[in-house]
């Protein structure tokens, strides 16, 4: 148990001293003056220029979405016979904090997975909830025996990153496979999973994520083009530059690997994505596996939406503060290295620009400047959602896509461009207090 506390301290001591405050208003300062300079410069010249960077986000982004046409269910790569008898230690864990509507089904769902009974091991992390969870895990522990159950006090710290800490001190398996409490499963997804890892030889795989919910209304709707589109540049990414990146839930991580890359950052609010960078960092690429996917609930409501969007828009911001100058000094090829920033510009700059290059232009009754490459990038978004509601897929089926409904869902995108400056603004002024800010799943 040693080396599983001196990974997460030595992980721990190095986010804490980094000062995401000093960098996110250094960055946050820098968006300004980028959406200033083209209203009181050469406004030939910056029009020359937004042009030519137009072409080079649409040239790299076709080129990403182009590796999508590729992929294929992977029902036609099972592992051998001869490897399915030999299949690894599975540990499946779970951090559930107030998930009584949903963890009991979850739980039967895991016990009637495809998998040899003597390699799975099954944790639920109960992390200080304060509703019927506790009571629901211990009658579930009556009928499935072999389920270990982890208590965790409240005030334990950590988040979702401290519960699967915890865990790991009391897990033992050579793969451990990481789900939210409302997450839902294939009967054949772990044989198909490994069978993709194995494979592919690699050592962290993402399941493409799938709404459940999708027809509850238009919200949850666009949450699923939104997650097509997601896995759909992962792929493309993965394929083209070697980038991939975990998303929480249903994903696989081999053990050895987590533990050398520094187990889970307790510093940060979004576990799956600084976990993504630190193994690229240590050399190991993450794969996306399109069939099967791992279902979920989607939020139905506006502000549960915008609440879940600043989480997941500080993480992907901490993240890059924390190991920017590892990425740009580290051994990273050139290609990784201009994905990564290509990526960086357009999810957390450009949203940033664009909005004060538009408060800028109606200040000063003047056209806005930025609109050729806001608008690649959005025909970027709408060519990726296009193909992924297209490739090849499994339950539940995707949403069927037409102009309008792209129209639609494309407005839907825009909340980007209000969250990201919001969210790098408070990261900028206000210190950051580590919370478990959960999404409620209705079940």
């Amino acid at each position: 148990m040693n080396f599983l506390r001196e990974a997460n301290k030595n992980c721990m001591n190095s986010s804490f001293s980094r000062n995401r405050r000093i960098k996110s208003l250094l960055f946050f300062i820098i968006c300004i003056l980028l959406a200033i300079a083209p209203h009181s410069l050469n406004k030939g010249l910056y029009e020359l220029l937004f042009l030519i960077i137009s072409l080079v986000v649409l040239s790299y982004g076709f080129w990403v979405v182009s590796r999508i046409i590729q992929t294929k269910s992977s029902k036609e790569k099972f592992i051998k016979d001869n490897l399915l008898s030999n299949l690894p230690t599975l540990d499946i864990l779970v951090a559930a904090r107030d998930e009584q509507n949903v963890i009991g089904r979850l739980v039967d769902r895991l016990f009637k997975l495809d998998y040899p009974s003597e390699k799975l091991n099954i944790y639920i992390i109960d992390d200080g909830s304060s509703d019927n969870t506790p009571n629901i895990l211990n009658a579930l522990s009556e009928k499935y025996s072999e389920m270990q159950i982890i208590k965790r006090d409240i005030t334990a710290g950590g988040g979702k990153s401290g519960a699967l800490n915890d865990a790991l001190k009391h897990s033992f398996g050579e793969w451990i496979f990481i789900l939210d409490a409302d997450a839902q499963l294939k009967d054949d997804s772990l044989i198909r999973l490994l069978t993709f890892a194995i494979n592919g030889s690699w050592s962290a795989v993402q399941l493409r994520k799938s709404v459940m919910n999708v027809k509850k209304n238009l919200l949850t709707n666009c949450q699923a083009i939104e997650m097509a589109m997601d896995a759909s540049f992962q792929i493309g990414r993965s394929s083209a530059a070697g980038i991939g990146e975990l998303r929480g839930n249903g994903q696989l991580l081999k053990r050895s690997v987590l533990i050398q890359s520094g187990l889970f950052n307790e510093d940060t609010v979004t576990d799956d994505l600084d976990v993504s960078l630190r193994l690229l960092l240590f050399g190991h690429p993450i794969g996306i596996l399109w069939n099967p996917p791992v279902m979920e609930e989607a939020v139905e409501n506006l502000p549960a939406l915008f609440a879940q969007r600043q989480r997941w828009a500080e993480g992907g911001l901490q993240r890059f503060f924390d190991y920017g100058s590892q990425l740009i000094l580290g051994k990273l090829n050139v290609s990784q290295k201009f994905d990564l920033l290509y990526f960086f510009l357009l999810q957390y700059a450009l949203p940033i620009i664009t909005l004060l290059d538009l408060v800028f232009s109606l200040f000063l009754t003047k056209t806005p400047m930025y609109w050729p490459i806001s608008l690649s990038a959005f025909s970027l978004s709408a060519i990726a959602s296009w193909c992924g509601c297209k490739i090849n897929q499994e339950e539940p089926v995707l949403p069927k896509i037409d102009l309008f409904s792209m129209l639609l869902y494309l407005i839907y995108l825009s909340h980007w461009f209000i969250v990201i400056p919001l969210v790098a603004l408070k990261m900028s002024i206000f210190p950051k207090k580590i919370l478990w800010k959960k999404t409620l799943h209705k079940g």
